[in-house]
C-alpha cells in the first residue's frame, strides 16, 4: 500500500488533494498534517476536514489519519516519519500571502524556512521516493519577460514570501544533490475556487460587496493574473507525484540532482477589471448579490501595493511536455463554482 504524507492538509489545495487521492481505486495510506492556525478563519479549515472525513467513510479501502501540528515542530516531524514509511511527501504547509509577509515576517521564517528544512531532513533520514513541494509564481518577482518560464532567472523577489519560496527551491536542490532525494517544486499561479483562502482577491471582494463596502482594484486595474482553478492545480500535483525525477550518476561519479521545477498555471492572464466583471456576473447569477447591485459605486481604482507585481503569466509547456497536462477550466466556470459554493456555505 502506497503511503503518502500531505502537509497543509486542511488548507485549500491540501484538502482538495487529499479528497482527490481518496478517489484512487488502489488502496493508499494518507497522513494529513496541519496546524489549523488562525491566519484566516479556522472554521473554514474545519469545514474542509469534515469534507475529507465524509469522503473517507465512503472510501473505506484507504487508510487516512489526521495529525494537528506544525512542520516547524522538528520533534513532531521526526516522530511522524519514524512511525510511517512514506513513499511520497507533498509539502503544501506554508505561511501564504504576499502582503501579510511585510508585517509578519517571523511566521514566514518559522513555517516556510525552518518547517521546510525539517521536512527535508526527515526525507534525508527516512528516504522517500519523491518529495513534491509548493513553490509560487511570486518567485518571478518583477520579471518583465512574459510568459514566465522555469528557465528564467528568479533572483529578484519583491516580497519576503517570494524569497522564502525561492529558498525552498534552493534547499531542495541542495538536498537532491547531496542525498539523491527526488524533489519537484511546483510554482502555483493564483489558485482559486470553492472554500478557497479568504485573503485572495475573489473571496475578499465577495465579502466586501456583500457588506456594501468598497473593493480596491490595485494598479488602477492594470494588473493581470494567471488564475488557476484548484481542480487543475490538484490534477497537476497528482500527475507530478507519480513521476519523480530520475536518479542518475554524473561523469564525476556523483549523483546528478534528481530535481525539477514546473509552473502550474492557466496560461491565460486576465485583466483584473475583466476578472471583477465576471465575478460580479456570477455572484448575481448565484443569488449572492441582487440583480440591481450597483457595482460601480463599490469599486475604487488604487495604486500598486508593496510586494505586488503587475503581471503573472505561466509558461506551462514543460508540464504539458512531461505529464501531458495543461490547466483547462475557464475563469467563468471556476468563478461560477465559487459563487455557488459561497451561496451555499454563507447564505443558506
Amino acid at each position: 500500500m502506497k503511503s503518502i504524507l500531505v502537509t497543509g492538509s486542511a488548507g485549500f489545495i491540501g484538502s482538495n488533494l487529499v479528497m482527490r487521492l481518496l478517489d484512487n481505486e488502489e488502496p493508499i495510506s494518507i497522513v494529513g498534517l496541519d496546524n489549523l492556525n488562525d491566519y484566516y478563519d479556522p472554521k473554514l479549515k474545519e469545514y474542509r476536514l469534515s469534507l475529507i472525513e465524509t469522503k473517507v467513510k465512503s472510501h473505506s479501502v484507504h487508510n487516512y489519519s489526521f495529525i494537528r501540528g506544525s512542520i516547524a515542530d522538528k520533534e513532531l516531524i521526526n516522530n511522524i516519519f519514524n512511525d510511517n514509511h512514506f513513499d511520497i511527501v507533498v509539502n503544501l504547509a506554508a505561511q501564504a500571502g504576499v502582503r501579510y509577509s511585510i508585517e509578519n515576517p517571523d511566521v514566514y521564517i518559522e513555517s516556510n524556512i525552518l518547517g521546510f528544512y525539517n521536512i527535508l531532513e526527515a526525507c534525508r533520514h527516512n528516504p522517500v521516493k519523491h518529495l513534491v513541494y509548493a513553490s509560487s509564481s511570486s518567485v518571478y518577482g518583477g520579471n518583465k519577460k512574459v510568459p514566465f518560464s522555469v528557465d528564467d532567472k528568479v533572483d529578484n523577489p519583491v516580497s519576503l514570501y517570494a524569497a522564502t519560496k525561492k529558498s525552498n527551491e534552493l534547499f531542495a536542490h541542495c538536498y537532491s544533490k547531496l542525498y539523491n532525494i527526488p524533489t519537484t517544486g511546483l510554482r502555483f499561479f493564483t489558485v482559486y475556487g470553492p472554500a478557497g483562502r479568504p485573503d485572495m482577491a475573489y473571496f475578499g471582494f465577495t465579502n466586501k460587496l456583500l457588506k456594501g463596502e468598497t473593493i480596491q482594484i490595485f494598479n488602477y486595474g492594470n494588473c493581470r493574473r494567471d488564475f488557476t482553478y484548484v481542480d487543475d492545480i490538484v490534477e497537476g500535483v497528482v500527475r507530478v507525484m507519480n513521476k519523480a525525477p530520475q536518479k542518475k550518476i554524473g561523469e564525476d561519479g556523483l549523483p546528478i540532482p534528481p530535481y525539477a521545477i514546473y509552473n502550474i498555471g492557466g496560461g491565460q492572464p486576465e485583466n483584473l477589471l475583466d476578472f471583477v466583471q465576471i465575478l460580479q456576473e456570477e455572484l448575481i447569477r448565484a443569488g449572492v448579490l441582487p440583480q440591481d447591485y450597483d457595482f460601480d459605486s463599490h469599486k475604487e481604482l488604487v495604486a500598486m501595493q508593496p510586494g505586488d507585481v503587475p503581471t503573472t503569466y505561466a509558461d506551462a509547456t514543460a508540464l504539458e511536455r512531461d505529464f501531458g497536462f495543461t490547466p483547462k477550466i475557464s475563469l467563468r466556470e471556476g468563478l461560477r463554482k465559487f459563487a455557488e459554493w459561497y451561496k451555499y456555505y454563507y447564505l443558506s
